[in-house]
């Protein structure tokens, strides 16, 4: 569903961000990609979504470069950043309309969507009010339930977790592991290690903008933790 092939992003000044990059996420994955902060999680995520362009290497969507048709690899996938860009100046259910006009949902869907989501994430009450009213968490549940009411066949989370109250994390974590029973390939960065480890079929290690391990994460830890494993592959002490 998302294939990296050779992924290089460099900034001014000549600044490695991401060095020749490549993984696949196929549907029904929930691939996690961890790394210190700075390590590049980041900005893979932003060329992976088509914010920011890339020097080297391609990105596809089910086939098909996000380079040559942007627009249709968007129409497939969903985004949920590390701190999200909601319009302040729109009520939640103004914003929500807003993404199914985008994704063509009908009335019927995008009634019976929202009201299931926002039910579960336990926000009904404040989709009236403006955004600007909403607290980081509450913000970040909206952008989720924009992100899920359309049904992607790619989701891709920024730290997703962080910001969400344990109860909200908990329902998040449910609806990944549904979608991805439903076929949906997920791909998602993170830093706390036992979110990776308990949720994960598939990780990725990143350091320096460098991809230093990836795989199954049987296959990786080999009976040992995810801490125990990422220590020591981002301390060079790692053997496959």
């Amino acid at each position: 569903m998302l294939e990296i092939k050779n992924l290089t992003k460099t900034y001014g000044g000549g600044k490695v961000a991401v060095s020749n990059l490549s993984l696949d996420v196929c549907p029904g994955d929930i691939y996690g990609f961890i790394g210190h902060n700075g390590a590049g999680k980041t900005t893979t995520i932003k060329c992976v979504v088509g914010i920011q362009k890339y020097n080297e290497g391609d990105i596809f969507i089910d086939g098909i470069s996000i380079k040559d048709e942007p627009i249709r690899c968007k129409r497939m996938m969903a985004y949920i950043p590390d701190n999200p860009d909601v319009y302040d100046y729109l009520t939640g259910i103004q914003y929500l309309n807003f993404i199914a006009d985008i994704f063509g949902l009908s009335a019927e869907e995008r009634e019976e969507r929202i009201r299931k989501e926002a039910s579960d994430f336990e926000v009904t009450e404040a989709l009236g009010d403006l955004i600007s009213s909403y607290s980081h968490g509450m913000k970040q549940k909206l952008a989720i339930i924009g992100a899920l009411i359309h049904r992607p066949s790619l989701l891709i989370l920024d730290e997703p977790f962080v910001g969400l109250d344990p109860k909200a994390a908990l329902t998040l974590k449910n609806k990944m592991r549904q979608m991805c029973s439903e076929g949906t390939a997920i791909f998602f960065s993170t830093h706390v290690l036992d979110v990776a480890e308990k949720l994960c079929n598939k990780v990725a290690i990143i350091k320096k903008g460098v991809l230093i391990a990836s795989g199954p994460i049987e296959e990786l830890t080999k009976g040992e933790s995810l801490e125990s494993v990422f220590m020591e592959v981002v301390s060079g002490a790692y053997t496959d």
